[in-house]
């Protein structure tokens, strides 16, 4: 039975979710990085929120976790490079609280606007200031959004609503889309030289660190407002204080901060500031939301392979990994065999492609192409599986490419896979037949049909006459028994390829004789 770690707070509708699955779930919130690498060798799963940062000590201390489940859309508390390179699935659920954090974001543009919470304690304190207090209306302003993805189009739909005048920037905005959710799509320097309220929604990565930094602000218009209830550090907090201080900037709407649990901050006591201890997600709703999402997918995962919404590999839904199933079986089959082949000098690899024919060229290829690569790359790398593979394949520089046509030639499925270095180009092609069972078709163009069995004998020979009888002969003393015996040849009396399927492995001495054979050009045992 898999077993899932939560340790963080989630609702208890989670742990339902999985136990009704067949999951056994502890929850075991607020261990410290000794603890946690103490307990996780027992656990398959491991479900966070913000509070547990995920570490690749934590990942080494980890042998057995498959998926990481982040109930939530930022995975910045989580070494995502170190679970690829290790094969762990992160996902994340960047759909469960895309209206909370949208409506916080729009709530802190009000009280930026209205200065209601200086209002609000001045009121309290027994002061009537209502001069001192002067707001501006949202009505009519130019509001910039950064980032225009789940949670960025919803604030734009609900600003429109309050007839605010919406500009977008965002690299993976289309004109369509900009065109149907009504905001006019410009660059990033448009929005900070043109917007009266600008308000980040983009995810924190190198690019996007500092992005409001002093030389954006002293571009912008003077009394601008700006919104952050995206993450720290995408508005850099010495230069905003600045602006605050000159008046350059007339306010600032803070969700999130460099440094969180922000208890101490300089900003705390700047001009027309308005903060709150990283509400976006918080509430009844959103929580509920994330924790059974998250539920769901890591059980999905765990059970079936289904990888819905992760960031480090292919989604793969449910029906996709059933119906995939027996074409993965050959992808990776064929990438095994390739890899095994190759495995002596994968240095010389400069390129793999991969071609989809006939009906697996209408399939989701890229969870077939992750298969390949795995079974490709673990005869040489040995602990690979489809979430790291393909980045350890870019790590070496090879080329992988994908091509799917679903066209039929001589088999109504077809998966080839082609190796290329400097001294050769190789490749082996296979079908499903009877639906689900992978065979070989063609070796280096080479026409054979043959089964993967547990233990072949790959041959390359010349077509002459007593090659046949005197391999026959020397599986017999060494009583290696035949499964199978499948010859194929480019034309008689020239190149030709055996595939000998047998119930034991060869020992290294009778692959030696076997080499000796006067008509044998290379000979390798497989296992699959």
């Amino acid at each position: 039975m898999p077993k899932v770690l939560i340790a963080d707070k989630l609702s208890p509708r989670a742990v339902e979710i999985f136990k009704a699955r067949g999951i056994a779930a502890d929850v075991k919130t607020g261990l410290s990085q000794a603890e946690l690498r103490e307990i996780m060798p027992g656990y398959d799963g491991l479900a966070v929120r913000s509070a547990t940062r995920v570490t690749a000590e934590l990942l080494a201390a980890a042998p057995h976790l498959k998926v990481i489940g982040r109930a939530g859309a930022g995975v910045d508390t989580i070494d995502v490079k170190a679970a690829t390179a290790r094969g762990v699935v992160v996902m994340n659920t960047p759909y469960g609280n895309s209206v909370t954090t949208a409506e916080h974001a729009i709530a802190m543009m009000f009280a930026l606007a209205r200065q209601i919470p200086d209002a609000d304690a001045s009121t309290r304190a027994g002061k009537w200031e209502k001069n001192r207090f002067m707001g501006v209306e949202l009505f009519n302003k130019t509001l910039g959004v950064v980032g225009c993805g789940n949670i960025g189009s919803i604030v734009a739909d609900r600003a429109r609503g309050l007839k605010m005048r919406v500009i977008a920037y965002d690299p993976y905005l289309s004109e369509k889309r900009a065109t149907e959710l009504g905001v006019e799509k410009v660059e990033l320097d448009d929005i900070i030289a043109r917007a009266d309220f600008i308000t980040l929604h983009t995810p924190m990565t190198d690019a996007t660190r500092n992005l409001i930094d002093a030389k954006a602000i002293a571009r912008m218009k003077k009394g601008v407002r700006i919104i952050n209830c995206a993450r720290g550090g995408l508005v850099n907090e010495a230069d905003l204080l600045a602006a605050l201080q000159s008046g350059h900037v007339a306010g600032a709407a803070l969700d999130v901060f460099e440094v969180e649990p922000a208890t101490d901050n300089p900003l705390f006591g700047a001009p027309n500031v308005v903060c709150t201890p990283h509400l976006g997600a918080a509430t009844t709703e959103a929580q509920e939301n994330v924790a059974l999402q998250i539920a769901e997918q890591m059980s999905d995962f765990l059970l079936t392979g289904a990888v819905s919404f992760a960031v480090n590999m292919p989604s793969l839904s449910a029906e996709d990994a059933a119906r995939l199933r027996p074409y993965m079986a050959l992808a990776q089959s064929l990438g095994a065999f390739a890899g095994q082949l190759t495995q002596k000098n994968p240095a010389e690899i400069k390129a793999i492609r991969i071609e989809y024919e006939g009906h697996a060229g209408t399939l989701n290829v890229k969870p077939l192409t992750a298969a390949v690569l795995t079974g490709f790359l673990t005869p040489v790398l040995g602990d690979v599986n489809m979430v790291n593979a393909p980045v350890k394949a870019r790590e070496r520089n090879m080329g992988v490419s994908e091509i799917a046509h679903d066209t039929s030639g001589d088999y109504q499925t077809l998966i080839r896979l082609t190796i290329e270095t400097d001294r050769y180009t190789r490749s082996v092609a296979g079908t499903l037949v009877a639906g689900n069972r992978p065979r070989i078709v063609q070796i280096k163009g080479i026409p054979i049909e043959a089964d993967f069995g547990r233990h072949i004998l790959y041959v390359t020979n010349k077509d002459k006459p007593g090659f046949i009888g005197r391999i026959g002969t020397l599986l017999a003393e060494a009583g290696v028994n035949i499964a199978t015996f499948q010859l194929g040849r480019a034309e008689p009396g020239g190149d030709a390829i055996c595939l000998i399927e047998t119930d034991q492995a060869i020992p290294a001495e009778l692959l030696a004789r076997i080499r000796a054979i006067p008509q044998v050009v290379h000979a390798d045992p497989l296992s699959f």
